[in-house]
């Protein structure tokens, strides 16, 4: 009895959690190899490994011909050779013998042990790939092993997963030993096994973290509606609640913070803000915009495009440092954001429904009257004669018909100062209170 094969395939399907039936099959599956490589590859022959012994049991087939029309020794054996092994054989019957494996020879046992060894390899491997790739999304947590071109490569115990350098948190720095958690990103199949992407600035990361940190997340009650990162430094989450009476915010946060805090550590401080959804996009940039006050939002829907108007002393807050606050906004709203203060935007209107009209009466250029410090029809007014022929170079005629201009001009924009801008019309120098941001590529939408 071969004890030692029957121990060593009960070990491998439990150490590497390979299916039995699988092991044994491909272990026949090498023996017959070998023996076709080690004889003629016409054989007929077939293996059966024996459960209870242990033993690998070959047997070759042939064909049972007539005296003298025997064409291959392989395949085919003399009925008088054949009644020797059994007196009951007849023509065209088929009998099988015993191939002593020990006669296959070292190499050729060899061959075997590689075929097995690659076999169970392959099966290990595939193993691995069906299981992480239903796993995309779920956060794991794993011991940093090496430094690899790409990035970091983490061993996740079953297998081993790259953190890409473009995953990364910036500012963070890992050592040989260091535990780090991310999100399984994908799960490729490739030649040398499969190959695990893990990530730390994914925006799924963040929402994944809600999920495990906040029940109402993770059973739906509150939904997670849209995440914008700039990893390591701030992050807006808009989130819904089902529930009437359950507060999506004040879920997320938890008592006294708790739960939040648990995330922004989890980020090494990274600043979270918490948005509340709504299906009315005024509103909801409103809410994505904070800690800002907003005036009015001017909604084009063509364009997909907002223009939010701000008190003069909120500008800041809008913005936000390097136009971080405005631009996760965008991207958290899937909308390109204009945003403008009150002054300016009055400005602006100003410019679109009256200094082109006067500047067209007078015969001169916008540009030119804008150079020239007129930026609205007050401006234009309190100015005297002479100024304007001064800093306008025209005739006291072209004076008395802007005036008459602008006492026509003036009740309409007194009438109507809300009146939506001419846009792609703005005012020489200083440029600081008119913030544009683009959605980017980055939608804000996040499987949570």
């Amino acid at each position: 009895m071969n004890l030692e094969l029957k121990k060593a395939i009960d070990q491998i399907s439990k150490d590497k959690g390979l299916d039995r039936n699988m092991l044994v099959t491909t272990l026949e599956e090498a023996v017959r190899t070998s023996v076709l490589r080690r004889f003629n590859e016409d054989m007929d022959v077939e293996v059966t490994y024996n459960d209870e012994t242990g033993d690998i049991e070959v047997y070759q087939f042939k064909i049972v011909m007539e005296d003298g029309d025997v064409a291959n020794p392989d395949t085919q054996i003399e009925l008088s050779e054949a009644l020797k092994h059994d007196p009951s054989v007849q023509v065209d019957d088929e009998m099988g013998f015993r191939v002593r494996v020990e006669d296959l020879g070292r190499i050729a046992a060899q061959s075997a042990k590689q075929v097995i060894i690659q076999r169970m390899r392959d099966a290990e491997q595939e193993i691995i790939y069906n299981e992480y790739k239903d796993r995309v999304g779920e956060i794991v947590s794993g011991i940093v092993q090496r430094r690899d071109k790409g990035g970091w490569v983490v061993n996740l115990g079953r297998t081993e997963a790259i953190l890409p350098r473009d995953e990364q948190i910036p500012r963070e720095h890992y050592k040989r030993g260091d535990r780090v958690q991310a999100i399984i990103l994908e799960v490729r199949a490739e030649g040398r096994g499969p190959q695990v992407v893990i990530s730390r600035a994914h925006r799924d990361y963040m929402a994944a973290l809600f999920r495990r940190e906040v029940p109402e997340v993770d059973d739906g009650v509150v939904q997670f509606m849209g995440v914008a990162r700039d990893p390591g430094s701030r992050a807006k989450v808009a989130v819904f609640s089902r529930e009437r009476d359950v507060d999506p915010v004040g879920a997320c946060v938890g008592v006294r913070g708790s739960r939040i805090q648990n995330i922004v550590q989890e980020l090494h401080g990274e600043r979270i803000d918490i948005v509340v959804w709504s299906p009315d996009i005024a509103t909801y940039a409103r809410n994505a915009l904070a800690p800002a006050l907003v005036s009015r939002i001017i909604v084009d829907d063509e364009e997909h495009l907002l223009e939010v108007i701000v008190p003069d002393d909120q500008l800041t807050n809008a913005i936000g440092r390097k136009g971080q606050n405005v631009k996760l906004a965008a991207r958290l709203l899937g909308w390109k954001v204009d945003i403008f203060t009150e002054t300016r935007y009055n400005e602006i209107n100003a410019i679109g429904h009256g200094l082109e009209q006067v500047a067209s009466v007078a015969e001169i250029s916008i540009e030119a009257m804008l150079a020239a410090g007129y930026s609205s029809l007050d401006k234009l007014r309190e100015a005297s004669d002479e100024e304007l022929a001064d800093k306008l170079t025209i005739s006291a005629n072209r004076i008395a018909d802007l005036r008459s201009a602008i006492n026509f001009l003036a009740p309409v924009v007194e009438k109507d100062p809300d009146s939506s801008a001419v846009r792609n019309v703005k005012p020489a120098g200083d440029e600081t209170e008119t913030i544009k941001a683009d959605d980017g590529k980055d939608n804000g939408d996040a499987n949570a």
